[in-house]
């Protein structure tokens, strides 16, 4: 059998205890982090964030440097792919890569004087 307890107090010192349990019960609730949805940036927004100019930032779209995303005439940016995108540090230019694969082919005897 249920145990019941009757309160004769008056609602004013009711009212600090009901406070002080239900605190205690939402302190004791485990706390669920919400999910940041991603941040959509337009080009102004994007290009302060990667400290380059606006043309800049459209010249490494067009060479699909950079992620992005389209709609009509606009160009928009998550702000997570482009914090990856800084993450992922420098990339190798031209040069470094084909002295990379000469040097692999020169080591497999592939080449003869520089030429396939």
């Amino acid at each position: 059998m249920q145990e019941q307890v009757l309160f004769s107090l008056p609602l004013e010192q009711l009212e600090p205890i009901f406070k002080s349990w239900v605190r205690e019960v939402i302190s004791e609730k485990p706390q669920i982090p919400e999910e940041k949805e991603d941040e959509i940036l337009s080009i102004e927004e994007a290009a302060k964030l990667l400290h380059l100019s606006k043309p800049t930032l459209y010249s490494k779209v067009s060479r699909n440097e950079l992620p992005c995303m389209k709609k009509g005439k606009r160009l928009y940016f998550s702000k997570q792919e482009l914090t990856e995108y800084l993450k992922k540090g420098k990339r190798k230019t031209k040069k470094e890569i084909d002295e990379e694969v000469q040097a692999f082919f020169n080591k497999k005897g592939g080449l003869k004087d520089g030429m396939l």
